[in-house]
């Protein structure tokens, strides 16, 4: 018979034997007292105390996550560091008009206002040195949850902490954030919405949360627009066909983005989130627009540029040059006529040269995989991205002098940079050595789908419910934004950071053995 056995001495024949009888398996053992008794995760430490128990856990969690808290650490300090040689903040040509519509809220023609109401909450407190730092702070936070996602999904700890170190040491990373502009938030916003969507459960209140987070990144950068249909196709893929669930995050993804064109209707009589599609989206076709093979009736032939592709300036500056074509006409740029002009000589001219087109959507979508960093789209932006030796120069465009005047009423004071040394040298110096290069980014991008193709071919591929397929979701993130700029303006250096986060997240998933239900 099965079971624990009791000894009992008893006397035959003149000796004692000990004899063994069967005791019930399910018979407790004795409890220890409470002061007596230790804690499985502490053995060998009797009498630990319930309340005490959290102390001696802690050289064990630091144990375990040591890779990582050296790299939170280094990025925590090198964001101190930044602050202090930069004060309060690092000035870009976009900050100051977010500036304008914090302090008075209406859409902007160019861009969505969920920066600027961003920077509306934090007003009150009147200081761009706060605003920088709550920006570093979610620099910080977007490391961290790409950490503690990647561990969940059951992935090393040296690789998740590899995974973090691009977003939380990335010198050019830190330096984004103490712009003045909404990347930082943007790609937070993102990777939360991923992460939701990589919960082990997605229910409705989770795609709810999703269409939320969609709808903020959506209505900080425009960019996040298409991930709504993303998300909804992944919500689909997860709940195997169910419907409500991909529904109810569309409709929570809608209603604000709805709410905000309700808003831009009402200020412009013009449909949309923004004025300004026609006009990006036509400074992408001067790449390559041909008017000889384009054939442009006489309204749109005022846009025309008689230069070679070859020999034309980059895109932005058909839209920002006094001496573009699109500038010249009556007008702002972003009116309402000549928007529509704008869009209708770029439908033109994708429906006249649409091999040219994906031409110049690869050549620009290249730029973000080079080793080095070219300088593009020019110097002046360039620069921007470089933590600077002097101060930078006042505004010069008119639109940036009156958001310079409403910067000085949000801050109370004076909003030049000051730079500080030695911590701004320090920065430079580390910014020279310290960067993920776009080559080394697309080996990040390029691994995921290699590995699945690999482990499918070796016929050791996912099995039902393995979660393999999680990496999915991240990588097509990623990619989209990457592939958009490059699709409907053009390349800028910013814009490949926020794509970063999830593309690493992506490589972690497909290395390891992500263990989420209903993913085959």
């Amino acid at each position: 018979m099965a079971g624990r056995v009791r000894g009992r001495r008893w006397l035959a024949g003149g000796r004692t034997v000990r004899k063994r009888e069967p005791v019930p398996e399910h018979e407790p053992a004795p409890e220890a007292p409470e002061h007596v008794r230790q804690d499985r995760r502490f053995p060998g430490v009797p009498g630990l105390a319930r309340g005490h128990r959290w102390f001696l856990g802690v050289p064990g969690l630091a144990r375990e996550h040591r890779w990582f808290l050296g790299v939170l650490g280094l990025g925590a300090v090198l964001r101190a560091v930044t602050m202090l040689g930069y004060r309060p903040a690092i000035w870009f040509p976009d900050s100051y008009t977010y500036v304008v519509t914090a302090l008075k809220p209406r859409p902007d023609l160019v861009r969505p206002a969920g920066y600027s109401m961003f920077l509306r909450l934090l007003e009150p407190l009147h200081s761009f040195a706060l605003v920088a730092l709550v920006q570093h702070l979610l620099g910080l936070a977007t490391g961290v949850l790409l950490y503690l996602a990647a561990r969940r999904l059951s992935a090393p700890g040296r690789a998740a902490a590899l995974a973090s170190a691009p977003v939380l040491l990335d010198a050019y990373q830190i330096e984004l954030e103490h712009l003045l502009v909404s990347d930082a938030l943007f790609a937070a916003l993102v990777l939360a919405a991923v992460l939701l969507a990589l919960s082990r459960e997605v229910t409705r209140r989770t795609a709810c949360g999703i269409g939320l987070l969609v709808a903020a990144a959506t209505l900080t950068r425009t960019v996040g627009l298409p991930l709504a249909a993303l998300f909804a196709g992944w919500l689909l893929y997860r709940a195997r066909g169910r419907a409500v669930v991909a529904g109810v995050m569309l409709v929570a993804a809608a209603l604000p983005v709805l709410g905000y064109g309700a808003w831009f209707h009402a200020t412009y009589q013009r449909v949309g989130l923004v004025g300004a599609n026609g006009v990006f989206l036509y400074s992408k076709t001067m790449a390559f627009a041909d008017c000889a093979v384009m054939r442009p009736p006489a309204d749109l032939a005022v846009l025309c540029d008689p230069r070679p592709p070859a020999e034309r300036p980059p895109s932005q500056e058909y839209i920002w040059s006094p001496d573009a074509p699109l500038v010249r006409l009556p007008g702002i740029t972003f009116s309402r006529e000549n928007d529509a002009l704008a869009g209708r000589f770029a439908a033109l001219a994708l429906r006249s040269q649409p091999l040219d087109y994906l031409g110049s959507v690869a050549e620009e979508l290249a730029r973000s995989f080079t080793w080095d960093r070219p300088v593009y789209p020019d110097a002046e932006i360039y620069g921007y991205y470089e933590f600077p030796a002097e101060p930078p120069p006042p505004p010069g465009r008119y639109p940036a002098t009156v958001g310079a005047e409403f910067a000085q009423r949000y801050e109370r004071g004076p909003i030049g940079t000051a730079v500080a040394e030695p911590y701004a040298g320090w920065m430079r110096a580390y910014q020279d050595v310290a960067r993920l290069p776009g080559t080394v980014l697309l080996v990040i991008l390029a691994a995921p789908p290699v590995l699945a193709g690999v482990r499918r071919w070796r016929r050791r591929g996912p099995r039902p419910g393995s979660g393999r397929a999680a990496w999915a979701l991240p990588w097509a993130v990623a990619v989209l934004l990457l592939v958009m700029p490059a699709a409907t303006a053009e390349f800028d250096h910013r814009y490949v950071l926020p794509a970063v986060p999830v593309a690493c997240l992506a490589l972690v998933l497909a290395v390891g053995k992500p263990n989420l239900p209903n993913i085959p």
